[in-house]
C-alpha cells in the first residue's frame, strides 16, 4: 500500500478531524444498515438477490477489516474480541455454510465501533440527550446484541431439529420469554446444545435485563471527575463531591 495513501487512511480511522468523526460516523451508519438488512431478511426465504447483497456486504466489512489490520502496529489486535468478531461476520457474509443464524453475529460491529474508534467520547460532546442517557442507551444496546446473538444461535442450532421452532419469530419469542423470566413453557430446546443455551440465555440475558432496568430507575447522574477523588458520577445539582465533599463545578446547558 502507497505510504501516502495509508498515511490518509490512519488519519481518516484515527485522527481528529471533522472528516475523520464523519467518516466514523458514516461506517457506524453502515453497521446499523447491516443489521436492518440482517433483520428483515431473515424473515424472507433466501434469494439470489439477498445472496448477491451479502457478498457485497461482505466484501465491504472485508475491506474495513483488512484496512484495520493495516494500521495496526501490534499482533495484540487479533487477540481482541471485536476481531473475532469481525471474523465471525465476514463468515456468515461471504461462506454460503454460514447460514441465516450465524448472520446475526454482525450485529457486533457496531459495539466494536462504538468503543474502538472513541465515539463515545464523540456522541457525548456532539449530543446532549447521549451525554444525560449514555449508561440507559448503553445498556440497551448491550441487550439487544445479546438479544439477536442469542436469537441467530438457536434458530441456528434448532431449526430443522427442532418442531417448535420454525422461524426467526419463533426463536427470537422464546429468547425473550427467557429473559425476561416469563418462561410461558410453551417452546422449549432440545438436545445438549438446546439446553446450554438456555442456561446461557437465563444467566447473561436475566443479568442485562436487569442492568438495563437499574439504569433506567435510578437518579439520573451526570459525569463529571472530581479534580480531588476522581469520582466521575454526581448528582446533576450536585455543588460538592459525595465522595470527598471537593466543590465541583459541573457545566450545564447554562454555562457559559
Amino acid at each position: 500500500m502507497p505510504k501516502g495513501f495509508h498515511s490518509r487512511l490512519r488519519a481518516l480511522y484515527e485522527g481528529h478531524s471533522q472528516a475523520a468523526h464523519r467518516f466514523r460516523y458514516s461506517l457506524l451508519a453502515f453497521d446499523i444498515a447491516t443489521i436492518l438488512f440482517v433483520i428483515i431478511t431473515s424473515f424472507f426465504e433466501r434469494t439470489l438477490a439477498i445472496e448477491i447483497a451479502d457478498f457485497v456486504l461482505g466484501l465491504v466489512i472485508l475491506a474495513d477489516f483488512l484496512v484495520r489490520l493495516s494500521l495496526e502496529r501490534t499482533a495484540h489486535f487479533l487477540l481482541r474480541p471485536a476481531t473475532w468478531a469481525d471474523v465471525a461476520a465476514l463468515a456468515s457474509f461471504l461462506a454460503p455454510i454460514a447460514g441465516e443464524g450465524l448472520g446475526f453475529l454482525r450485529v457486533l460491529r457496531t459495539v466494536r465501533l462504538l468503543h474502538t474508534y472513541q465515539l463515545l467520547a464523540r456522541l457525548r460532546k456532539d449530543f446532549r440527550y447521549f451525554r444525560t442517557q449514555e449508561d440507559v442507551i448503553l445498556a440497551t444496546i448491550n441487550l439487544l446484541v445479546f438479544l439477536f446473538v442469542t436469537t441467530g444461535l438457536i434458530y441456528s442450532l434448532q431449526y430443522r431439529y427442532n418442531p417448535e421452532i420454525r422461524n426467526y419469530a419463533d426463536a427470537l419469542y422464546f429468547t425473550v420469554t427467557t429473559l425476561t423470566t416469563t418462561g410461558f413453557g410453551d417452546i422449549t430446546l432440545t438436545g445438549t446444545s438446546g439446553r446450554l443455551l438456555s442456561v446461557g440465555v437465563m444467566i447473561f440475558g436475566v443479568t442485562l435485563f436487569l442492568r438495563l432496568a437499574q439504569v433506567l430507575f435510578r437518579p439520573t447522574k451526570v459525569r463529571h471527575e472530581c479534580p480531588e477523588c476522581g469520582l466521575r458520577l454526581h448528582d446533576a445539582d450536585a455543588v460538592h463531591c459525595k465522595h470527598c465533599g471537593t466543590t465541583i463545578h459541573i457545566e450545564t446547558d447554562g454555562s457559559l
